[in-house]
């Protein structure tokens, strides 16, 4: 056997150079000086209360791997690091084909890059809520199948969950101290998905609380769970966006191959944006919501977040499949990510908003794009008001989340309202929400069924779809380009796909997206887009404290 095979296979062994040393715990404390710091923040929600968390011991999280981690020494972490920060899925699939890294190696490149960072003081960004206990013994098995089951790209790689998706054994929380003990008895289908081409879970990640429908003007990415998500490109000083903010920040801090996120209106178009990273939200029903807490069953959706454009295609070609208990569901076409390679701009229109124009970050991409043979067509917006956008929020949560606690969480929750889930945090309010429940408050009191609002929701829909199908016609558009998410609000109820892509950073440092938006079941067109763009640009960079 070669000399470095040898090493390899010795690191898939838990670092057999390597002694066992006790695992450093992490010790919480007083954080009072930090927040008196961000009292003056220039971003009022930015002013925190709280930044760690007083439900969640961080130590458990590592506990299933204390002998596998006291064991892997940052020598172990460097010897892969060129194999595997910030590679894309193919080429780590490569590595592993050569024989040099293993599936349970690659594991453990993460488990340690998280335990490090996340157990450090000064590094730690509250990414994580939960790491599947049983990854590592996964992992193995992944191994000793590769050569018999190795059919999908995905197989083998670790993939982080937002913690709103069900996923065995770990507790499905939302971020919410209600939900501490929510065991599911079944996987979400998306998982089924993942897990059908091989996929490893590695966890669950931090979000801003009930997908940021809970607490009025309070901070991106706070939980009472996972305490308050740090952006890694400026902890404390950028906004991780939400409500994925877990998902963003932890593929931004390669703490995974890849993300899910979720979105019902910018809640994965803005972490992607705010942390450099490929946020797509896929049109509703291309991605089943079976086994994911709801806001809106109109206009959620789960969706990649990935540090490039090949990767976000091979996710969301494993998310996609048709469940016979999501009305929204439909068989989507297959996406192929060979196609990517081919991608280009010549003759693609696309329509800019005026109103973005001025945006030095956006005029550069434009111009990017228009010197390789995009057309570019500026166009003034038509008046839109989607007035009744959040009525319909607030009458579909009142709904769908009840139907969410007594078909897929744990029974003995004994959760069965908003009003339920008010009682509980009432019982501690500074401990379970500091930040107050204002917006659950609001839907307690909402009275009318989603009946009821059949007629509102149907026009709000045709408006929004209205608002983007005037244009395309008009300018015969191929897609929108955007910002962040700029224009999530008006996707979301057309139910139109969005991609977000790196553009660059600010001169503080802070990124932002391209946003890409197309017609609905268009998301092969929007990853083809992407990819040009990502080709042209190369605009990701890893977060300096994190390499």
């Amino acid at each position: 056997m070669k000399k470095s095979s040898l090493f390899f296979v010795c690191l898939s062994f838990l670092s057999c150079f390597s002694p066992s040393e006790p695992l450093k715990q992490w010790e919480a404390y007083d954080e009072t000086p930090e927040l008196a710091a961000n009292a003056t923040h220039p971003i009022t929600r930015m002013r925190y209360k709280r930044i760690q968390s007083k439900h969640r011991d961080r130590n458990s999280l590592f506990s299933p791997f204390e002998k596998a981690l006291s064991r892997y020494t940052q020598a172990d972490h460097e010897a892969v690091k060129g194999l595997i920060l910030e590679q894309d899925i193919l080429t780590i699939q490569k590595h592993i084909a050569e024989k040099k890294l293993t599936y349970e190696a690659l594991v453990l490149f993460y488990l340690y890059r998280i335990y490090h960072f996340e157990t450090n003081h000064s590094t730690y960004l509250n990414a994580l809520i939960n790491l599947n206990p049983d990854v590592l013994k996964e992992a193995r098995k992944k191994d000793a199948q590769r050569s018999k089951s190795n059919t999908h790209p995905l197989y083998g790689m670790p993939i982080l969950l937002k913690d709103n998706i069900d996923a065995l054994p770990m507790a499905t929380t939302a971020g919410a101290a209600a939900l501490e003990n929510n065991f599911p008895s079944e996987d979400a289908f998306l998982v089924k998905q993942l897990k059908s081409k091989g996929a490893l879970i590695l966890g669950k990640v931090n979000m801003s609380e009930w997908a940021y429908y809970f607490c009025q003007a309070c901070p991106l990415g706070y939980s009472a769970m996972g305490g308050q998500t740090l952006n890694p490109y400026g902890r404390k000083t950028f906004e991780t966006g939400g409500s994925s903010s877990g998902s963003g920040v932890a593929v931004a801090a390669n703490y995974a191959v890849a993300a899910i996120g979720s979105e019902t209106s910018g809640s994965i178009l803005s972490p992607s944006g705010k942390n450099s990273v490929v946020g797509l939200k896929p049109t509703i029903g291309a991605i089943s919501r079976s086994g994911v807490i709801p806001i809106s069953s109109s206009m959620d959706t789960a969706g990649p977040m990935t540090k490039n454009i090949l990767d976000n295609a091979i996710l969301m070609s494993a998310l996609i499949g048709e469940d016979q208990n999501d009305p929204y569901s439909y068989a989507s076409p297959p996406i192929d990510y060979k196609q990517l390679d081919t991608a280009h701009l010549k003759g693609k229109r696309l329509g800019v908003n005026r109103n973005f124009e001025k945006d030095s970050m956006l005029q550069n991409a434009l111009e990017i794009m228009k010197a390789h043979g995009a057309e570019i067509i500026p166009f003034d917006p038509p008046e839109i008001k989607l007035s009744n956008f959040r009525t319909l929020l607030d009458i579909d949560m009142r709904a769908d989340l009840p139907n969410y606690l007594n078909t897929f969480a744990h029974p003995a929750l004994g959760l069965d309202s908003i009003a339920d889930i008010l009682a509980f945090n009432q019982k501690d309010s500074l401990l379970h929400a500091p930040y107050g429940q204002e917006i659950f408050e609001r839907i307690a009191e909402e009275n009318r069924t989603q009946k009821d609002f059949s007629e509102e929701k149907k026009e709000l829909m045709l408006e929004a779809k209205a608002f983007f199908e005037e244009v395309l016609q008009q300018y015969n558009l191929d897609a929108f380009v955007s910002i962040n998410n700029y224009s999530a609000r008006n996707a979301a109820a057309a139910h139109y796909p969005a991609l977000g892509v790196p553009m660059g950073y600010t001169s503080s440092g802070e990124p932002k997206n391209l946003t890409f938006i197309a017609s609905s079941w268009s998301e092969q067109l929007l990853l083809n887009l992407g990819a040009a763009f990502e080709r042209l640009s190369r605009s990701r960079k890893l977060p300096a404290q994190y390499h």
